[in-house]
């Protein structure tokens, strides 16, 4: 566990920094569950079953129109998505955890591992007009910014762990 800052200041991002990693953890939670989800179930019957009650109720309902195109989800493209998530997610778990615990290896290796994500985050959000990706970006700078400067504060005092 890393030490805890005592000025105020200092205090407030440490309890951010926490923050931000356990929704990163739980995220990558999250995407384990959805991965092993995808390797056992079938997208397609899923949301045509959902789909198929939206349309009969209302045929112009924004969602069930947009999710229409995961009907069509071809089971190479699902098992792709499949291991992605559960990837993604391990990692992204395994790294707020080491994080977390203050083993300092983890500290350059998911600042390394979430900026690259962050990079595709921006791009596909300028591509595709993505509020929510760009939303994501924004927190994904903010627990990297908050990564580095924790990482710099324990190696400047000389804590090592």
């Amino acid at each position: 566990m890393p030490p805890i800052p005592k000025e105020t200041r200092e205090r407030e991002l440490y309890r951010l920094f926490e923050v931000g990693l356990v929704l990163k953890g739980i995220d990558g939670a999250v995407e384990i569950i959805l991965g092993i989800l995808l390797l056992f179930t079938n997208v397609t019957d899923i949301v045509q079953a959902f789909v198929a009650n939206e349309l009969i109720e209302d045929p112009d309902d924004f969602f069930a129109r947009h999710a229409q195109h995961l009907m069509n989800v071809t089971p190479h493209a699902q098992f792709i998505g499949a291991l992605y998530l559960l990837s993604h997610g391990l990692a992204k778990t395994f790294l707020s955890a080491g994080i977390l615990r203050g083993k300092l290896w983890a500290y350059p290796a998911g600042a390394a591992f979430f900026s690259i994500f962050a990079v595709y985050e921006i791009i596909r959000a300028i591509g595709t007009h993505s509020l929510l990706l760009f939303a994501a970006f924004c927190f994904d700078a903010l627990v990297i910014a908050l990564i580095v400067y924790e990482y710099r504060r324990i190696t400047r005092r000389g804590n090592r762990g």
